[in-house]
């Protein structure tokens, strides 16, 4: 049996992943921050499968203490100040979270057990104004936001640990993942949740931001089987996970809304708040290296996550409105 120890479990990405990793028979450790209340909605139906250690990306001391208890095989950094519009509003924070933190959970790995394996969350924000279409692991990186620029430190932290001390170290440069389970202020799920509420009466209008941004959106179900193979392994690298496809903020609003027989140009509206102080127009990638090298590919397509999304919702807000 191994041991992995994740970071962020109670996230999106976290609760499928451990439930991957429960499924392959491993002891899972979740690090959980202290809050006034209880995170768990989306691991309520694994809680008592996992062990839990009370921990804090910024506080190194709790990442020792974690190493050392969970003696992990495989270790999954996955929590961060992952919002991006927020990181304009706490830029200090992000950058101590989402930067720094992963300096202080690698160097808690190299003291108590360097022998672990660890999977660094990178994401497809860092290349912010493309440099290069598609975008690859050799593309250069040019952040747009606070929690772009803290990304990108996180990324070089772990090549650099990897390099500095024989550590196997790895990056996933995810592209948009989603799924039921995603926050409620990140787009999609603000789209689905509003698609459903308009369905059931419950709301007139929807506030967007920029329609014309363009995502490489895939469902997180299938992203974290690539963090996974990234740790199974004979050589530690990085990679592009992504579908290679590109749709944009208003494909997303006509495939939802369609989804339950609306037209969205009746419900939404565009609000100046919405809009970035510095836009990240489009993101595409090419997962050529992922399949390649770990034999990766997504299974769920576009059309078929924003249905899924839209479904989840219906279900979840019509039994509330019950």
């Amino acid at each position: 049996m191994k041991n992995a120890l994740i970071t962020g479990l109670t996230g999106q990405d976290g609760s499928y992943l451990a439930e991957l990793l429960l499924e392959k028979g491993y002891k899972v450790y979740g690090l959980r921050r202290r809050t006034s209340v209880p995170i768990s909605e989306n691991v309520l139906h694994i809680e008592n499968e996992i062990d839990w250690i009370s921990g804090d990306l910024l506080d190194p001391g709790s990442l020792a203490k974690a190493v050392s208890l969970s003696q992990p095989d495989e270790v999954y950094n996955l929590a961060a100040q992952s919002f991006v519009a927020a990181s304009w509003d706490q830029p200090t924070l992000t950058g101590a979270v989402t930067g720094l933190g992963v300096t202080h959970l690698l160097d808690a790995i190299r003291h108590v057990k360097p022998s672990a394996r660890y999977y660094q969350a990178s994401s497809s924000e860092m290349f912010g104004k493309v440099q290069e279409m598609p975008q690859t692991e050799k593309t250069p990186f040019y952040p747009r936001s606070p929690y772009a620029v803290a990304k990108v430190y996180g990324h070089w932290i772990t090549i650099n640990y990897r390099e500095s001390f024989d550590m196997f170290t790895c990056s996933g440069i995810l592209f948009n993942h989603e799924s039921p389970r995603r926050g409620i202020e990140f787009v999609t799920r603000k789209v689905s949740r509003a698609v459903a509420r308009i369905k059931l009466g419950m709301q007139d209008k929807l506030a967007m931001g920029n329609l014309d941004a363009k995502r490489d959106w895939g469902y997180a179900g299938d992203y974290v089987e690539a963090m996974w193979l990234m740790l199974q392994q004979d050589k530690p690298d990085d990679f592009v996970i992504a579908t290679g496809e590109t749709h944009s903020v208003r494909d997303l609003l006509e495939a939802a809304f369609s989804h339950v027989g609306l037209h969205y140009e009746d419900y939404v509206y565009v609000d100046p708040r919405f809009v970035r102080p510095a836009e990240v127009e489009i993101l595409l990638g090419d997962p050529s290296k992922a399949r390649e090298k770990l034999q990766w590919k997504p299974k769920v397509s576009f059309a078929e996550l924003v249905a899924m999304m839209v479904e989840s919702d219906l279900r979840i807000i019509g039994h509330q409105k019950a």
